[in-house]
């Protein structure tokens, strides 16, 4: 089954996770969604990268083809100890990580509770500090599988909606509608208030100084699932930090702006 690669082992869950390259190691992290992986998020980009370095690309505990255990608590702490049990399973002491959405928020948490184990960073549409939860976050929790439900979905994330294509939807439904899959991610996701806004809450300024790690911040600038200001946030407050704001971009920016993505980070990486 596409997405289906290798498995091991990492905080008591069979974890899948796909492997190029060599050299330094370098993870790239999913984002959250019905029917997403490591997969659909970064079967395009492994290539781009894995000329250098050694990518590797893991379904973070709980989602994917990872396994969900039922009655387990996820949160950042467990998905922040899933990635730590990855790396010791791979023997791999120090990493850079590049995540998206999500999994930016994943990497930070590593970043901030085992810096030892962070080379540098990258962060795709990150949340951050508080805001109102999107439609494109509240859809996520809401959505029950269904071709027309997983296009009116994915329409909310990209600036140019060209990019989602029949393949691409009938990837990510397939995925979602796998049995359990979306009961399963709507244990992962805050559950919308039923009456008035629902507040996210990402790291605050206060824990995201502590970060030591070398990071580029990527955000689109019509990003309408994670606001710009969270990417702004977290460049105003890491100390080494540096923003690169994509026009005419919204959360894929990896899929949405790909050249000029994989250029910059690869120049940041290399330096």
């Amino acid at each position: 089954m596409e997405g289906v690669g290798k498995t091991l082992l990492a905080a008591g869950h069979q974890t899948n996770y796909h492997e190029a390259g060599e050299g330094a190691p370098l993870f790239l992290l999913h984002g959250s969604g019905p029917g997403v992986s490591g997969w659909t998020n970064w079967a395009k980009t492994m290539p781009e990268f894995s000329d250098k370095w050694r990518v590797i690309v893991p379904d973070i505990a709980g989602f994917g083809f990872t396994e969900f255990k039922e009655g387990t608590k996820y949160d950042i702490k467990l998905w922040v100890n899933h990635l730590i049990g990855i790396m010791d399973a791979l023997d791999i002491e120090k990493a850079s990580f590049i995540g998206n959405s999500f999994g930016g928020a994943v990497a930070i948490g590593l970043a901030i509770f085992a810096p030892e184990r962070v080379d540098k960073l990258v962060l795709l549409g990150t949340p951050a500090g508080e805001f109102e939860q999107t439609p494109g976050l509240r859809g996520a929790w809401v959505y029950e599988p269904s071709m027309e439900n997983m296009r009116a979905l994915m329409e909310l994330f990209p600036y140019d909606k060209s990019l989602i294509t029949d393949a691409l939807v009938e990837a990510r439904y397939k995925a979602s509608a796998r049995e359990g899959a979306q009961d399963a991610l709507r244990k992962l996701l805050p559950k919308p208030n039923e009456e008035g806004p629902t507040i996210v809450r990402g790291f605050p300024a206060s824990a995201l100084e502590k970060i030591t790690a070398p990071t580029l911040v990527v955000h689109g600038r019509e990003d309408a699932v994670v606001p710009p200001q969270c990417g702004l946030l977290i460049a105003n407050s890491v100390p080494n930090a540096d923003l690169h704001l994509f026009g005419r971009c919204g959360h894929w920016v990896q899929s949405e702006q790909p050249r000029r993505f994989v250029a910059l980070v690869r120049d940041f990486l290399s330096e």
